[in-house]
């Protein structure tokens, strides 16, 4: 990589690197682009828009464990091939596939059930006027989701939630440190995917797994690793991210109170708030992609095998693209990169912005004054983040249930 502007270097390797510091917004106004310990990292949103579906750069992700000096391990074996780092035929293949797969009719039989399980994890401790916002409501809300996506039992949230913040800890910067945890909790989550597997062809049902299971017994249009290694990431991804993207939308919302109240008075703002939240606080704070020949952009003489980070979260708070950046339900806003965009653009993206928005539309309804209540413990603000733990305290709102 040979830069041919001036550009400053951020450390993101360092586990106090934070992707809405100073040093990034510094660093954005002095240049599109800055240089980082994996590769560059582009801050403005226009350029970020361009790069990201540029057939120049394919999906870079597969290369995290090598960043980190992992080199085997049940993790590294698993995200070496699934879908989120294939490229060609194959990517266009399973795409194609698990697209069919989350049918309109699919996400309509689930919203009601979304707004039952929101409002049965509120009931449970809306009297205490407090909660562990993380263990209490988002961890279990977005690992019963994935349980009903995919028709399995609800009771096992828990154990499949642990597996998932296990193996999350493979795309912070203490991967190496952390690898037996990560390996470990894989190796769980593949024997559970196994056996639900062979559950669903015994007793198929009218869910997301299967629709996968009949497409691959049917006409073998996937192999069995294949399917596999798709339930894995359907649980795992979904899971840790919309886990996470709660928890940074109620602090954002903590943050703003009269935003808050703003939804609360209109909840059809709901869907519009989740783009704004994930605008402004995305836990995917980086998309990565990687160089796949030698080319130029805007001055800048790019390598084959550079690796470049699109930064989500500086590139929607780009003022010049957006103004008046800071956060507001009500702004319509250009496009976010929360979801990714192009060939890689997330395939969950519908059930997402529909689990989300339902919260945002019954907590406002029944509970007012958000604020913290302790010490909230947090995920490195880089890479994929948010809170471990979120201690908050709120008020019943008048004449709600």
């Amino acid at each position: 990589m040979s830069a041919t502007l001036e550009a400053d270097f951020l450390n993101v390797a360092d586990p106090s690197f934070s992707i809405r510091s100073e040093a990034v917004r510094g660093a954005r106004a002095r240049n599109w682009y800055a240089r980082t310990s994996y590769g560059l990292a582009i801050l403005r949103y226009a350029e970020v828009n361009a790069l990201i579906k540029d057939p120049r750069l394919r999906q870079g992700s597969y290369a995290w464990p090598a960043h980190n000096d992992v080199h085997d391990g049940a993790f590294k074996l698993w995200w070496d091939n699934i879908l989120l780092n294939k490229e060609g035929a194959d990517h266009v293949r399973l795409r194609k596939l698990i697209s069919a797969a989350f049918t309109p009719k699919l996400l309509k039989g689930l919203t009601p059930k979304f707004d039952a399980l929101a409002n049965e994890l509120l009931d449970s401790f809306i009297a205490r006027g407090r909660c562990e916002f993380m263990g209490e409501f988002s961890e279990p809300y977005a690992t019963r989701v994935i349980c009903m996506l995919l028709g399995t039992r609800e009771q096992d949230w828990r154990m499949i939630a642990d597996w998932a913040t296990q193996m999350g800890m493979a795309l912070g910067v203490n991967y190496k440190r952390d690898q037996k945890i990560v390996d470990d909790a894989t190796t769980a989550l593949f024997d559970y995917a196994r056996a639900i597997i062979r559950e669903r062809r015994v007793r198929p049902g009218d869910d997301f797994l299967t629709q996968l299971v009949q497409a691959s017994d049917n006409d073998g249009a996937l192999s069995d690793a294949e399917l596999l290694d798709i339930i894995v990431l359907a649980i795992f991804g979904g899971i840790d991210t919309t886990r996470n993207q709660l928890g940074l939308g109620i602090q954002t919302f903590i943050d703003h109170p009269d935003q808050w109240e703003k939804l609360a008075a209109q909840p059809e703002l709901a869907g519009q708030a989740v783009e704004e939240v994930m605008r402004v606080r995305p836990t995917v704070t980086w998309v990565t992609r990687e160089a796949v020949e030698d080319f130029a952009f805007q001055g800048l003489e790019i390598e084959k095998g550079t690796t470049v980070h699109l930064f989500s979260e500086s590139a929607g708070s780009d003022p010049r693209v957006i103004e008046a950046p800071g956060f507001d339900i009500t702004a319509r806003r250009p496009l976010h990169f929360g979801f990714g965009q192009g060939g890689h653009h997330c395939l969950g993206h519908a059930v997402a912005r529909s689990d989300m928005a339902v919260v945002l539309r019954v907590w406002p309804a029944r509970v007012t004054a958000l604020a913290n209540d302790g010490q909230a413990v947090w995920l490195p603000d880089s890479g994929n983040t948010g809170p471990l733990s979120l201690p908050i305290s709120f008020q019943r709102r008048a004449g709600a249930a």
